[in-house]
């Protein structure tokens, strides 16, 4: 959803500004003119109202890139997750992984790794939420090689295991279904 936001955002403030552009990714827009020093100001300022951030570094705008790719896999992707990651960056960013590892760490502050790992789990969270498929065909969809490993890489990030999370949402849900059934509670006007 943030990647859909965020291209609108763009494409608007890009035509407001009049300046033309051959596409707008997560991360990157092709503008068609050459921008003034004033212009590149002007587009950095909007973007900020929106709480987005023009980065012209070229480091800043590689690692943007690879949080994208891992992004679009893990999030946006509807076949299951391919086994190597380091590959599918260096090919799509056409750097070597040993580089594009080493700057990630060095600016963020840990490794892809942990970063892929993180966004499994969000994803995961969701699936579980949906409840839509069950921790198999979750676990075959985000390439584990199993429900275990599923399960013990899981409870590693969040302290739950799966069930346990998806029991939590389910408790949470039916709270909220009985807040009409509070005895005495009258709404605030």
């Amino acid at each position: 959803m943030f990647c859909i936001r965020y291209k609108i955002v763009v494409k608007d403030v890009l035509t407001r500004m009049g300046l033309h552009y051959s596409f707008v990714e997560l991360g990157e827009a092709d503008i068609l003119e050459t921008i003034t020093p004033e212009q590149q100001e002007q587009f950095r300022t909007e973007l900020l109202k929106f709480g987005l951030e023009l980065m012209d570094d070229k480091k800043s705008v590689l690692i943007q890139k690879i949080k994208n790719v891992i992004i679009e896999l893990v999030h946006y992707s509807e076949e299951p997750l391919i086994v190597n990651f380091s590959v599918n960056l260096s090919e799509k960013l056409k750097y070597d992984y040993t580089y594009l590892a080493n700057l990630f760490s060095l600016v963020q502050g840990t490794t892809i790794e942990k970063f892929i790992i993180a966004h499994k789990i969000e994803r995961v969270k969701e699936l579980l939420v949906y409840n839509e498929l069950n921790l198999t065909e979750i676990a075959y969809m985000m390439h584990y090689s199993s429900v275990a490993h599923l399960s013990t890489q899981f409870k590693k990030v969040t302290g739950l295991t799966p069930s346990h999370f998806k029991q939590l949402k389910k408790q949470r849900r039916t709270m909220l279904e009985n807040i009409g059934d509070i005895p005495n509670y009258k709404p605030e006007s």
